[in-house]
């Protein structure tokens, strides 16, 4: 199993937008150019960003810009906005057997230890402040040019 990238693609997306707005608008279409996924997809990040209250975004071909200061939101809070918190990180098997030793009590012996985990994955994405992003984004184009 892994991890949905909705969460990916609002990173990406949040980076853009922070990137760029500078120095042109933002758009759907110039999110979808960098991201390689379809405008239609980024439309929907860009309406459960705006929902978050992360970002702004003007109708038409307005562009889109971060509202929030950097320091201020973490990649957990980006986790939460993308909607990837109503997935689990870790998917179960629907029909194990109750008949049966294993699958009559796996998830007693296993739902706990996934919990733990799906716990130290989202406070390990709250240690993470955009603004960290943001710095390694630009060192990671000094070092490149």
């Amino acid at each position: 199993m892994k991890v949905s990238s909705k969460f990916t693609v609002a990173v990406h997306t949040l980076l853009c937008i922070h990137r760029f707005g500078g120095e042109k608008k933002v758009t759907s279409d110039f999110i979808a150019g960098s991201t390689g996924v379809n405008p239609v997809i980024i439309r929907r990040t860009l309406l459960s960003l705006k929902a978050a209250g992360l970002v702004k975004v003007a109708a038409g071909t307005g562009g889109a810009e971060i509202v929030v200061h950097p320091s201020s939101f973490t990649l957990f809070d980006i986790y939460k906005a993308s909607g990837s918190m109503e997935e689990n990180v870790f998917g179960f098997h629907e029909q194990p057997n109750p008949a049966c030793p294993v699958g009559g009590n796996i998830h007693r012996i296993l739902d706990s230890h996934l919990a733990d985990a799906q716990k130290a994955f989202e406070q390990s994405l709250a240690a993470v402040k955009f603004s960290e992003l943001v710095k390694e984004l630009e060192e990671a184009e000094k070092q490149k040019n």
